[in-house]
């Protein structure tokens, strides 16, 4: 399946971060028409009613499956699940258990870290777990695992479309959680250890690449809900050896520029000098 949809890409996001899907109000307060028959429809042209029992236990059953986990709990699992679109109070939705999990998944990401790579500096560490941890990430995981076709939604939200990319990672952010709450610190961080271990090699070998306005953008994306972009404060030189100096601005706030021998140079100089300047650290770059 292909990946999910940005929600600035998607018409539909205002309506699902306001818990309401675009046909109208949280499913669950009525019932369905006559000319719907309430199946479970999540990945066809038609929407899911959180009180199909028979729906639900195949989700639940399934996502068990996906993450190798059989719930004592099911209700942590199927809250985990539960879109506040989906749901008939926000308080039954997953947005408590994502709040958990962003916490758990950064604590166990934070320790592989540090205890696999001991030679590596804070600011490094700092670069690949805010890669590894990103919403783009915790999405692209979460599809592969298939647990977008675990989801319990509002009638509407799912049009024949991919599921906006914030509602993906903020799922495999309760999952995390649910799992943790049911079975403890050690399950969840085998599981994360399994599913993650390719994201932390791709973001290690980022690292001493020195792909800097990557991982300047996954951490801008996540921290700051925006993307960089570079300025040309000034150049300098010859039309054969002109050197640039560039700054990367996000969201309005501009950081030290720095020297380049070309614009690609100047740029990753820039994202580097910005990344030590969000995490109090000195740029590296003049």
């Amino acid at each position: 399946m292909a990946c999910p949809l940005d929600p600035a890409e998607d018409p539909r996001a205002d309506a699902l971060q306001a818990g309401a899907g675009p046909d109208g109000p949280h499913v669950g307060q009525n019932p369905p028409n006559e000319e719907d028959d309430g199946r479970d429809a999540i990945g066809t042209e038609r929407g899911v009613w959180v009180d199909e029992e028979h729906g639900i236990a195949e989700k639940l059953q399934r996502c068990q499956e996906i993450v190798d986990h059989r719930f004592g709990d099911l209700e942590l699992l199927q809250a985990a699940l539960t879109h506040a679109s989906g749901a008939s109070h926000r308080l039954g939705s997953n947005e408590r258990l994502e709040f958990l999990g962003d916490s758990i998944l950064g604590l166990v990401v934070c320790q592989w870290l540090f205890q696999e790579y001991p030679e590596y500096s804070e600011g490094d560490l700092t670069k690949i777990k805010s890669a590894v941890v990103s919403r783009r990430v915790c999405g692209k995981v979460a599809c592969e695992l298939g647990l977008d076709k675990c989801l319990v939604v509002g009638k509407g939200i799912h049009q024949g479309r991919s599921f906006p990319k914030s509602l993906i990672s903020d799922v495999f952010e309760a999952v995390v959680a649910a799992i943790y709450l049911d079975a403890g610190l050690e399950v969840i961080r085998q599981r994360l250890h399994r599913w993650l271990a390719e994201e932390v090699r791709s973001a290690v070998d980022g690292r001493g690449s020195g792909n800097y306005k990557s991982l300047l953008q996954q951490y801008a994306q996540r921290e700051r809900a925006s993307t960089p972009v570079y300025r040309l404060v000034t150049e300098s030189g010859p039309d054969h050896r002109k050197r640039f100096r560039i700054a990367a601005v996000i969201g309005g706030e501009e950081f030290q520029p720095a020297w380049g021998n070309n614009k690609k140079d100047a740029e990753q100089h820039a994202a580097a000098n910005a990344l030590a300047i969000l995490h109090h650290q000195t740029p590296p770059f003049d």
